[in-house]
């Protein structure tokens, strides 16, 4: 307990010998120490896992991920602690409030930008069922893009295409239609059209004629019809439209296994909405909550130092920075003082040697 009490001081950036002094204030920078520290894990653990995402798929992202999240971890905890323990609790209130205000915010970006992987690392499995859906319509849309642009592409063939195709179903229609009035003639079947009479008569001769006619047109449409589908299908097929299918279960679950953190981070923002475009209320407040839970975690250390009494450890801070400007002042003055007393010493010592000189050379103009 003893190193773990001198570890958590050491968070709390306090001056361990003078807090020893004082048993009474060490449960306070202990808490304060703790809140620091964990604070400095999370955003450890956040840097890794954004990190992470950033080199997902490379050798060296493990490696990454850890040298980057302690990194983070380092410079997050250095810099509240370096927040806290210039909080002032000599201070008057306000000037208090006036030196934690630029803390206070600048402890809400900090939060802001630790809590932002944790949630998406939350919110992992919505934001997977999210990204399965935006990839689907992205390549529903990336599908329909493809074949609008293929029949502006080639609107007279499959213009021609689709007038052929109705000519030949007409045509089969009346040559299924003529076939029928054919047997009624041959077997007698008295209509508006046949005579009733059984046998093969001209009249059957002449119908079966035209059909056979008619099934020769029919069967060089039906040709062309094949050449222009022909056409149409290698037309297709060059311009990638077989290519292009939507997303089965196990591409969708692969793609979102190595989405960035980009696309994850617009997920989790999507997250707030339903898929018809109106707010989900449910979420979007689970979110915000988490968010703010992890800037009041942030801001906290700050918020308990301020709203801390001002205690012996204070008090004797105070004292000692005291006896350190006094001090200070007086090596300034002994330092004055010295240079003061060289500088007059080396001043007179110029003097006599300047005046030496000049009764020297008095002397030898006298007697030349």
């Amino acid at each position: 307990m003893k190193a773990i009490n001198q570890f958590f001081w050491f968070c709390a950036g306090v001056h361990q010998d003078t807090l020893k002094k004082h048993p009474t204030d060490d449960n306070k920078y202990f808490g304060i120490g703790a809140t620091i520290f964990f604070t400095g894990l999370f955003a450890a653990l956040s840097g890794g896992y954004a990190m992470y995402f950033v080199f997902k798929g490379d050798s060296f992202a493990g490696f990454f991920a850890v040298f980057f999240g302690l990194l983070w971890g380092l410079a997050i905890f250095n810099m509240d602690r370096y927040i806290v323990a210039s909080i002032n609790k000599n201070a008057s209130a306000w000037k208090q409030v006036l030196q934690a205000t630029p803390r206070i915010l600048l402890a809400i970006m900090i939060g802001l930008v630790i809590s932002r992987p944790l949630e998406l690392k939350i919110f992992d499995k919505e934001i997977k069922e999210r990204l399965k859906v935006s990839y689907l319509n992205n390549q529903r849309s990336r599908i329909d893009t493809l074949n609008k642009a293929f029949d502006n592409k080639y609107q007279i063939e499959l213009g021609q295409l689709n007038e052929a195709r109705a000519q030949r179903d007409s045509l089969t229609s009346g040559i299924k239609s003529d076939r029928q009035k054919l047997n009624f003639e041959i077997f007698g079947n008295k209509t508006t059209e046949t005579s009733g009479v059984m046998g093969y008569g001209p009249y059957a001769k002449r119908k079966e004629a035209e059909l056979a006619t008619r099934q020769q047109n029919l069967d060089t449409l039906s040709a062309n019809i094949r050449k222009l589908e022909g056409f149409v299908e290698n037309r297709k097929q060059f311009d990638g439209l077989y290519t292009e299918r939507l997303y089965t279960g196990k591409q969708l679950d692969s793609l979102t296994s190595i989405a960035g953190f980009a696309d994850r981070n617009w997920a989790l923002g999507q997250l707030s909405f339903n898929t018809n475009g109106t707010r989900n209320e449910t979420t979007a407040t689970a979110v915000t909550f988490i968010g703010l839970l992890f800037i009041f975690f942030e801001c906290l250390p700050v918020f308990v130092k301020m709203m801390s009494s001002r205690g012996p450890y204070d008090r004797s801070v105070e004292n000692m920075e005291t006896a350190q400007i006094y001090n200070s002042e007086k090596d300034r003055d002994y330092e004055v003082e010295v240079v003061d007393g060289v500088h007059s010493t080396r001043v007179e010592t110029e003097i006599e040697r300047k005046k030496r000189l000049l009764r020297q050379q008095t002397t030898t103009n006298s007697i030349q």
